[in-house]
């Protein structure tokens, strides 16, 4: 896979892929015939350009005329802060930065700005692939500067189809943003295969996004959990039909996929683990939590796996070459293998995960992670979604405390006996769990904070 472009030329089938943002859509043929750069396209060559726009279907249409002509591009989200932006700009030595066409330029100053044109040009441009050019991605969750993990398009698409499938036609979307890795995979598999791809808007009401994603007919769709609890609570989920549901990026417990497979009672209904450094994993199948022990020993796609100390490991060609920057750590121990830093533990020949290595409550000396007391909140129908968090306490150093938002606040059970509710909650709690880890408070809010990568935003101790 030399370039992207030449990829889809290469093909043909790809060239009738589309991009179909909010309020606006290009065609991949359009770019047969111009560019959306116009003749600025080729000073960008073995560049390393930040890709910084703030919506996603010029961020689409940079990528794919850039891959095989910049030297790096840096896939920048639009949560990003200046002083973040410009760190980025000077790990990854940046020479140039994408911008919106009519977009106010965000910092560094001492950047050119090359803005993007609505729709390609009339003006034909000559498409030479003269780099290797490496796709760099951000890690979230941090308040510092990411680090930049560096990828080629082999790491990122080597593995996916590389043209339509028979049958029906097939129409991409995702709830996740494009520039990060669940999202990027949507979209190399659907510009791979020639098949349309519905882009979300940053800010977009969830159930506007359902609606276009619907009316453009969307047959297969992804996103977190998170993203899953927010489509069911909105009421417009069922106006989707896909033929494929796809859940990755945080743990997939049982609760949210019977409540997907209630909703979406044809669709083939999968999970999948994928990590910015590890790459994709492998993808579940069975509509259980957890992945079977034999992934270890067969695991799909020639990826192999490990489990060292209850933490997850990964080797594969799909993982990343390295980070940028001389101060980061390396990405892979020598062996080959990344440490994912998620915790899974063996119960009856299915491993489950427990949670993020760095996530862990520790209660008077005892761990605790919150995704496994969320996993039993959340298995009671009145539950849409929980987060489980520490709160301080002068004995044990941290006690467990549970935010709750119920399916439904308005039914009689959860408006005229909320007491009688929590103490069920909880109750199940004791059932399942420890005693160090039931909840020490449980109490219910209307809503839980994202993060910009869709996943929920986990406070700190």
């Amino acid at each position: 896979m030399s370039s992207l472009w030449s990829s889809i030329a290469a093909s043909g089938a790809a060239l009738s892929g589309e991009f179909r943002g909010r309020g606006a859509s290009v065609a991949v043929a359009d770019l047969g015939v111009g560019s959306t750069f116009g003749s600025a396209l080729e000073s960008l060559r073995s560049r390393s350009v930040l890709v910084a726009t703030h919506e996603q279907l010029p961020t689409a249409l940079a990528l794919l005329e850039l891959d095989g002509v910049a030297r790096r591009m840096v896939l920048c989200t639009p949560d990003l802060t200046p002083e973040q932006l410009a760190g980025v700009a000077a790990t990854a030595q940046a020479d140039a930065i994408v911008c919106d066409p009519q977009s106010t330029k965000p910092a560094p100053d001492s950047l050119r700005c090359v803005r993007l044109e609505p729709r390609p040009g009339p003006e034909r441009i000559t498409r030479r692939a003269s780099e290797a050019t490496e796709w760099i991605l951000l890690t979230s969750g941090t308040t510092g500067t990411p680090k930049l993990v560096a990828h080629t398009l082999q790491s990122l698409g080597g593995a996916l189809p590389t043209q339509a499938s028979s049958g029906p036609q097939t129409v991409w979307s995702t709830f996740y943003d494009i520039r990060r890795y669940g999202g990027l995979q949507i979209y190399l598999r659907a510009v791979l295969a020639g098949s349309p791809l519905v882009l979300s808007s940053a800010g977009e009401p969830m159930l506007e996004f359902l609606e276009r994603a619907a009316a453009a007919g969307v047959t297969h769709i992804s996103g977190t959990p998170s993203h899953w609890r927010s489509a069911l609570m909105s009421g417009g989920a069922a106006i989707l039909h896909p033929r494929y549901v796809r859940l990755s990026g945080e743990v997939a417990d049982q609760a949210v996929l019977d409540n997907l497979r209630a909703v979406y009672t044809e669709a083939r209904i999968a999970h999948a683990f994928a990590s910015t450094e590890a790459g994709v994993a492998f993808e579940v199948n069975d509509g259980l939590a957890g992945f079977p022990r034999a992934f270890l020993d067969h695991p799909p796609g020639g990826i192999e796996l490990k489990v060292v100390d209850h933490t997850l490991r990964i080797r594969s060609s799909r993982t990343a070459a390295r980070y940028l920057g001389a101060a980061a750590s390396a990405l892979a121990s020598e062996d080959g293998y990344v440490d994912t830093g998620d915790m899974v533990d063996l119960v009856d020949g299915r491993f489950y995960f427990r949670g993020r290595i760095g996530g862990v409550i520790n209660v008077g000396g005892l761990k605790v992670y919150p995704e496994e007391i969320e996993a039993v909140l959340n298995a009671d129908p009145r539950v849409r979604m929980s987060l489980v968090r520490a709160r301080r306490n002068p004995i044990t150093g941290a006690v467990v405390a549970a935010d709750v938002v119920l399916a439904n606040p308005t039914s009689t059970a959860a408006a005229d006996a909320p007491d009688l509710v929590k103490r069920e909650l909880l109750d199940a709690c004791r059932r399942a769990l420890a005693a160090h880890k039931v909840p020490a408070t449980l109490r219910f809010v209307p809503a839980l904070e994202f993060t910009a990568a869709g996943k929920l935003v986990r406070p700190n101790g």
